[in-house]
């Protein structure tokens, strides 16, 4: 069971009437301090998939009174433990969105999705450990790249951005994840004209050969990125699954580029972005499924119609980057390796 305090501070007599609201609502308890002669604070114990729902009513009845603010807290632990009745916890389960709030949502996503000197220096580096591992194809070397790889936060914030018709957050999105993909792509190229880039090696010429199943992980990926987030819970290891569908292929394309080896390098980049698409629509359609949606109805609008053009978008390109894979997996790639 996870648990959320929410604490809400608003004027002494706002607080009063706030309280009954709440406790009209199936809480695990609920506590008022008076903070000074003219404001409150209430705090609440509840369960993580009630936070969306109670601060949205707060927020509709009492968002306008001066001093208002809620806060969310993660819980660790709580002592006595609460009483659950299993019965009544799996309907409260099937009836409620599953997730963490929408602003507990937002907090963790764009956070880990700004555009910053340590997001840059992160991909570069990555970069440079999967190159080397692509290189002497040692998958060890490059498990360890994805692990330190920060591609995840950005492509599930760019999905949010979709799903809430949020401009502002879509834009920061964009550009985390144009610059991180441009920084990868270049240092990536400057190894290949730099090292020597062995085609023997398998992890090398594997993300050459693109085929109908790499769609499928790529889905994977992007749904797994963004349950993780919705449900609160450590997102390092979809990070890692998320990353070896982007990283690899990228810098696998810099590579060959920067070596000469052209030909090898299309089946890498057609690889690349046949994945970046199936991240993102699979991370919009999970958030739909999750209930995401936003808290005022006139933005409501705005975000469908934005989600309908996104996954419009992103699944006609699913489809043309399909026919070109299936075109793609008729080319002899051995045939493309220097003899």
């Amino acid at each position: 069971m996870d648990l959320r305090i929410l604490e809400l501070i608003v004027p002494a007599e706002t607080a009063e009437k706030a309280r009954k609201i709440i406790e009209e609502e199936k809480i695990i308890g609920i506590w008022t301090d008076d903070w000074n002669n003219d404001e409150a604070v209430l705090r609440v114990l509840l369960d993580v998939d009630q936070t969306e729902a109670i601060s949205d009513n707060l927020s509709d009845k009492f968002g306008d009174v001066e001093g208002f603010r809620i806060m969310l807290f993660a819980v660790e632990a709580t002592l006595p433990q609460p009483d659950i009745d299993e019965e009544e916890d799996s309907e409260e389960q099937a009836e409620g969105p599953g997730r963490v709030s929408r602003e507990e949502l937002y907090a963790d996503v764009t956070s880990g999705a700004e555009l910053t000197p340590v997001y840059i220096s992160m991909v570069i580096l990555s970069t440079l450990v999967a190159g080397v591992g692509l290189i002497i194809d040692d998958v060890a070397t490059i498990i360890g790249a994805m692990v330190i790889a920060p591609l995840l936060a950005p492509n599930v914030s760019l999905a949010l951005a979709v799903t809430l018709g949020d401009v502002d957050l879509g834009w920061s999105s964009l550009k985390a994840n144009a610059a991180g993909l441009f920084a990868s792509l270049t240092v990536a190229l400057a190894m290949g004209f730099i090292l020597n880039v062995d085609t023997e090696s398998e992890q090398l010429i594997s993300r050459t050969i693109v085929s109908l199943e790499h769609i499928i992980i790529a889905l994977a990926a992007g749904s797994a990125g963004v349950l993780a987030f919705t449900r609160g819970v450590p997102a390092t290891i979809v990070g890692v699954m998320v990353a070896v569908a982007l990283l690899p292929p990228l810098v696998d394309v810099g590579l060959l580029l920067g070596a000469g080896y052209m030909q090898l390098a299309v089946g890498a980049a057609i690889l690349t972005f046949t994945n970046l698409i199936c991240i993102n629509l699979a991370g919009v359609l999970t958030f739909l499924v999750q209930g995401v949606r936003p808290r005022k109805w006139h933005e409501e609008e705005n975000a469908k119609k934005a989600t309908r053009i996104a996954i419009t978008t992103w699944f006609i390109l699913l489809v043309i980057f399909g026919f070109i894979i299936w075109h793609w997996g008729q080319v002899d790639v051995q045939g493309m390796l220097p003899k």
